[in-house]
């Protein structure tokens, strides 16, 4: 899996429209806390079993990708969630498995706030917010 920051994900996508950009983390957190423009949303795992399945998720990466050797770039709040769907998705023979380290949302600070250290809110990059 190809570890990309979120400025070379961003590039990864204007070069490459043909990755799919997937959003890991719950509906809710997606929709509310806010996403990058274009994302598709395929939650790791959701509320209220909190409780990922691997095979589950890759089913459906698969149906919305249509090919496993389809490019795919994975983004979560902090880049944890991303480490194990992409180990997930490349176990079920994906090709092409990067994700965007440090996230939307960043590390934590010394306060327990994110956005403020790095991610790609921090980093200036469009999201939207519902």
């Amino acid at each position: 899996m190809k570890n990309l920051l979120p400025h070379e994900a961003w590039a990864l996508i204007q070069q490459q429209p043909d990755t799919l950009f997937v959003d890991v983390r719950m509906e809710i957190e997606s929709l509310y806390v806010g996403r990058p423009p274009g994302v598709e949303n395929i939650p790791w795992y959701e509320y209220p079993d909190m409780t990922p399945d691997p095979a589950h998720f890759a089913a459906a990466v698969e149906r919305e990708a249509g090919r496993k050797d389809r490019p795919l770039l994975l983004i979560c709040r902090s880049g944890t969630r991303t480490q194990h769907a992409g180990q997930a998705l490349e176990a079920a023979g994906f090709t092409d498995v990067a994700h965007v380290v440090h996230g939307f949302e960043g590390d934590l600070d010394a306060h327990f706030r994110r956005s403020v250290l790095n991610g790609w809110r921090h980093d200036n990059l469009p999201w939207e917010q519902m």
